[in-house]
């Protein structure tokens, strides 16, 4: 969210508006009335509205004086904001959906392209023998408020199965084809991948915070991040592919690479990770593994030489004391 936000302030965007249900606290604590820059509102739903009932019910905040952007929040892009919105308005179309070029297209909305942009069909998440092309919805949609009109009132809308192919068939949707950076960051395989390809761009050479303390002997593989405060002890290796956040200790003999280490966790002497999302505040012990694909969330506790096999989801705040060989969640 942070990597959007600070996209769309320096697109110009002075106002966001956030459609939050589940866990809509978490996001007011985090960003307040402002961020980076601009406003920040919030339109909370009683319970979940779906991808056009969330607009629809934000309708009073975004008013209809003119086109506003709509972005999926599990979206890590480099795509120029400000261009979409540009193309829509010359377009003159209700609303614009970013299209990326994909190998598989099964598991996003897929468009048929008609003359001048002109969108001629939409179809959600089709089998791949029956995708009408590559062009695959990117999450980035312009929206005039004209939009608005097509949206029911009180009740679950989804966007993509009801409003854009109305939109379609009416001949107001229109697409705007882009080739920068896009990852759908909502699995985790493609979150790891997202990480990979953003330490690629913009840290090639590594980037360790200056209150960051890496000791003698420590081997770095770039491209790493290492965040402020963040300590490394003697012998370990780290990288490639790691990002350390702030606050999180490693130490000796420790081994991790193709992972993210959210703040505040403490990974002890010679434990290996290996291609693992690690959340924060977690204790995990000495001479622990954590395999590839596996998940352990906030402030959980991983005891001293535990195995956790490949795919294992551990769940906040859950002690582990055992050896887990099979793909399970622990709650």
């Amino acid at each position: 969210m942070d990597w959007t936000l600070e996209s769309l302030s320096k697109a110009g965007a002075h106002e966001v508006v956030f459609a939050l249900n589940y866990m809509s606290e978490a996001f007011v604590k985090r960003y307040g009335e402002s961020a980076f820059g601009m406003k920040i509102h919030y339109s909370t739903e009683e319970k979940p509205l779906g991808t056009g009932g969330c607009v629809k019910n934000a309708e009073g905040i975004i008013g209809h004086d003119e086109p506003f952007l709509l972005l999926n929040g599990d979206i890590l892009s480099k795509i120029d904001y400000a261009e979409v919105l540009a193309r829509h308005r010359k377009n003159e179309a209700a609303a614009t959906i970013a299209l990326h070029w994909v190998k598989d297209p099964s598991r996003y909305g897929v468009v048929e392209i008609a003359d001048a942009d002109r969108i001629k069909r939409f179809v959600e998440k089709p089998s791949r023998e029956k995708a009408p092309s590559n062009l695959i919805n990117a999450g980035v949609y312009a929206l005039s408020p004209e939009v608005f009109d097509y949206i029911a009132t009180g009740r679950r809308v989804s966007i993509e199965r009801e409003v854009f192919p109305a939109l379609a068939r009416d001949g107001k949707l229109s697409g705007y084809r882009f080739d920068a950076l896009w990852i759908d960051v909502g699995e985790p395989n493609d979150y790891l991948r997202g990480n990979k390809l953003l330490l690629e761009s913009e840290l090639k050479e590594g980037k360790i915070a200056a209150s960051a303390k890496v000791k003698d002997k420590v081997e770095v593989k770039n491209p790493i991040a290492i965040g402020e405060e963040a300590t490394v002890e003697t012998g370990s290796r780290i990288g490639p592919y790691v990002t350390l956040d702030n606050n999180v200790n490693v130490g000796r003999e420790a081994e991790i690479e193709n992972s993210v280490i959210f703040s505040g966790t403490t990974i002890s002497d010679h434990t290996s990770i290996k291609g693992a999302i690690i959340g924060e505040g977690v204790m995990i012990g000495k001479s622990v593994k954590i395999s590839e694909k596996c998940i352990i969330g906030d402030y959980a506790i991983i005891h001293d030489k535990v195995s956790l096999a490949r795919g294992v989801t551990v769940c906040p705040q859950k002690e582990v004391t055992k050896n887990v060989l099979s793909r399970r969640c622990l709650q």
